[in-house]
C-alpha cells in the first residue's frame, strides 16, 4: 500500500474510520484539535456521525450512548479534558461498553501548558476513573505505530467489552510522518461488527440485565457487584498475552534506557549514537504501558548493567514507579526528566548516559 504523509492526530482519526468507527463526539482542546476536525470532514463520507458536544462531559456520554447501541465509537481530548471524561469512561467500564479514546497529552497539572508532556501516566495506567477498573493503554512512539495501535484498539475494546486508551503525547499528535494506512473495512464488515453485538446492545429489544451490565440502579446487590469485580479482574489478568514492548540492544547493555512514547523514540536514537561510539547502551520501550511489560526487565544482564535510566517528560517522574517494580532492586535507577511542555532532547539523555558510564 502506498505511503501517505499525515499528521499524527489526523492519522489516528483515519485509522479509526478504517477500523469501522462510525460515531465520534468530542470537544476542542490543544493539542488534539485535529482529531475532531478530521472526523467532522470524514464521517459524512462514510455514513458516520460526528458531534461536537457542548463539553467534554457531554461528549463522552454521547460516545457511551452510541457504543451502547453497538456502534464502534470514539472520543479524544488532551489531559484536563480527559480528566473531565473520567466519569463517563468509568461508567463504560462498569456497563461493559466497548469504546476507544485518545489522550494527546500536554503539560499540567490543572490547565497547565498546551505543549506536549507525559504527565498523565498515572492517570492513564493507575486511575482513569473511580472504582478501580483497568484498561489496555497503548503508547505509540511514531505516527505509524499510532495508526496501527488505533486500528487494533477497536478489536481489543470489542473483545473485552471495555474502554481502550491511546496515550499519545503532543509530539506524536502534531508531527507529520509517512504512514501506510490499514485496509478500510467495508460497509458489510462494519454492519457485521454491529450485528454481532445485537445480543447485548440497546437496540429496542428487551434486555437481559443479568448478562448485560453491572449497573442496575435501585438493585444494589453487593454480592453480584463483587462477583462482577472478580470477573473483571480475571479479564485484566488475561491481558498478559497482549503486552507489547520493544527491547533494543539490551543483552549486553551497561546502561538500559526505559522510556515510552516520544521519549522512547528519542532514547532509541541515543542508543544508536552510543553504540556507534562503542558505548553499550540499550532500550526497553513499553508499547503497552498497561499492563506493563515487567518481564522485559528480567532480560537485562544485571552483572554488567550499571543502571537503568528512566527517561520521561514528567516532573516528578511517574513511569519510574513501574520501572522500580520491574527492576526489583537489581541495579540503581537514575532519571532524566523534563516537564511543563519542554521536550526531551537527545543531548540531555546522552549527558545522563555518560554520567552513569563515568561512575
Amino acid at each position: 500500500m502506498a505511503r501517505v504523509l499525515m499528521k499524527g492526530c489526523e492519522a489516528i482519526a483515519e485509522a479509526a474510520v478504517r477500523a469501522g468507527c462510525r460515531f465520534f463526539a468530542g470537544y476542542p482542546i490543544t493539542p488534539q484539535n485535529e482529531i475532531p476536525e478530521y472526523f467532522s470532514r470524514r464521517m459524512p463520507e462514510v455514513g458516520g456521525t460526528f458531534v461536537q458536544g457542548e463539553s467534554e462531559v457531554a461528549s463522552v456520554n454521547m460516545v457511551y450512548g452510541a457504543a451502547s447501541a453497538g456502534t464502534r465509537s470514539m472520543t479524544s481530548s488532551s489531559s484536563p479534558g480527559i480528566a473531565l471524561k473520567s466519569e463517563g469512561i468509568s461508567y463504560a467500564a462498569a456497563a461493559r461498553i466497548p469504546m476507544v479514546y485518545a489522550n494527546i497529552s500536554r503539560g499540567g497539572p490543572g490547565v497547565g501548558a498546551i505543549q506536549p508532556a507525559q504527565q498523565d501516566y498515572f492517570q492513564a495506567t493507575k486511575a482513569s476513573g473511580n472504582g478501580g477498573f483497568e484498561m489496555m493503554v497503548l503508547a505509540p512512539s511514531t505516527v505509524q505505530e499510532a495508526v496501527d495501535l488505533t486500528y487494533k484498539a477497536f478489536d481489543y475494546a470489542d473483545r473485552d467489552h471495555n474502554p481502550v486508551l491511546i496515550l499519545a503525547d503532543g509530539v506524536i499528535g502534531t508531527m507529520m510522518e509517512p504512514v501506510e494506512l490499514p485496509p478500510m473495512k467495508s460497509d458489510e464488515e462494519v454492519a457485521a461488527i454491529k450485528a454481532a453485538k445485537a445480543g447485548w446492545a440497546c437496540i429496542g429489544h428487551k434486555l437481559d440485565y443479568a448478562n448485560r451490565s453491572w449497573i442496575q440502579p435501585g438493585q444494589w446487590d453487593t454480592k453480584k457487584m463483587q462477583a462482577e469485580n472478580e470477573k473483571a479482574a480475571a479479564m485484566y489478568a488475561s491481558w498478559e498475552k497482549d503486552i507489547q514492548v520493544e527491547e533494543y540492544q539490551v543483552a549486553d547493555a551497561e546502561v538500559v534506557i526505559a522510556a515510552y512514547g516520544i521519549s522512547g523514540r528519542i532514547g532509541k536514537s541515543v542508543v544508536d549514537i552510543c553504540r556507534a561510539a562503542g558505548k553499550k547502551v540499550g532500550l526497553i520501550r513499553p508499547i503497552t504501558v498497561h499492563p506493563f511489560p515487567y518481564a522485559a526487565f528480567d532480560h537485562i544482564d544485571y552483572s554488567v548493567c550499571k543502571a537503568v535510566l528512566d527517561v520521561e517528560m514528567s516532573i516528578p517522574a511517574q513511569l519510574v514507579q513501574d520501572v522500580r517494580m520491574a527492576v526489583k532492586g537489581r541495579c540503581p535507577i537514575e532519571t532524566c526528566l523534563c516537564s511543563g511542555g519542554n521536550i526531551m532532547s537527545r543531548e540531555a539523555v546522552l549527558k545522563a548516559v555518560d554520567a552513569i558510564l563515568a561512575k
